[in-house]
C-alpha cells in the first residue's frame, strides 16, 4: 500500500538523542505523498537538550510538513471525532509515554492523540525508544503487543553490553511498517539485531 495521500500522524515524544533520525524519516514519509500532521509532548516542546532546542525541532517540524504541530490535549482530542488520520506512529516512544499508553493514561497531548485515533480502529504505530525495556517496562510492551490496533516498528538491543535493558525501533522501517499496519499487519520480524 502507498502513503500517498494518506493522513499520518507522528507524535513526537522526548528521546532527544533518536530526534535527528525522527527528522529524516518525517521528510521520507513527505516524500512519500504523505499528508503529515505532528503533535508535540510537553517536554519535547519545553525541553532544550544538548541535542538542540524545543523551539527548533518545532520549528523543523513545520517546515517539512507544512503544517504547525499540534501542541495541546485539547487540540489533540479531535483527532477521534472528527477521524482525522489513517495512521498515528508515536515516533520515539519513550517508556513512559509506553507505560501510560499501557496502562490508559491521557495527559499529555501525545497520549491524547493515540487515544483519540483508536477511538476509530485504525493503527497506531509505536517506534519504541527506552532504556528500560527489558525492565519494568516490558510487562507494557506485552500488553501492547496483544492490543488491537497496536503495531511496532521493528526493534532491537542498541547497545546489550552498556545498556542491557535498552531497545530502540529501526527507524528506517517505519515507511514499510506504517504501509502494512495500514492493512491491519504487523512488520515481521519484530525482533531484529543492530
Amino acid at each position: 500500500m502507498e502513503l500517498k495521500g494518506k493522513k499520518v500522524g507522528v507524535a513526537i515524544t522526548g528521546s532527544f538523542c533518536t530526534l535527528d533520525k525522527i527528522f529524516a524519516e518525517l521528510g521520507n514519509l513527505v516524500e512519500e505523498g504523505a499528508d503529515v500532521v505532528t503533535v508535540f509532548s510537553d517536554a519535547v516542546q519545553t525541553t532544550d537538550s544538548r541535542f538542540g532546542k524545543a523551539e527548533d525541532f518545532m520549528e523543523k517540524a513545520e517546515r517539512i510538513t507544512g503544517k504547525p504541530p499540534i501542541l495541546c490535549i485539547r487540540d489533540a482530542e479531535p483527532i477521534g471525532p472528527r477521524s482525522l488520520l489513517d495512521v498515528l506512529v508515536i515516533f520515539p516512544c519513550t517508556g513512559n509515554t509506553l507505560a501510560k499508553l499501557a496502562n490508559g493514561i491521557t495527559d499529555t497531548p501525545v497520549l491524547m492523540a493515540a487515544k483519540a485515533h483508536l477511538r476509530n480502529n485504525k493503527p497506531l504505530v509505536i517506534s519504541i525508544s527506552t532504556n528500560d525495556a527489558l525492565g519494568m517496562n516490558m510487562k507494557n510492551i506485552g500488553l501492547l503487543l496483544n492490543a488491537k490496533n497496536i503495531f511496532f516498528v521493528p526493534f532491537g538491543q542498541d547497545n546489550p553490553r552498556k545498556k542491557a535493558n535498552s531497545l530502540i525501533a529501526h527507524t528506517e522501517m517505519l515507511i514499510p511498517t506504517l504501509q502494512l499496519a495500514l492493512e491491519n499487519e504487523q512488520y515481521q520480524p519484530i525482533l531484529e539485531a543492530f
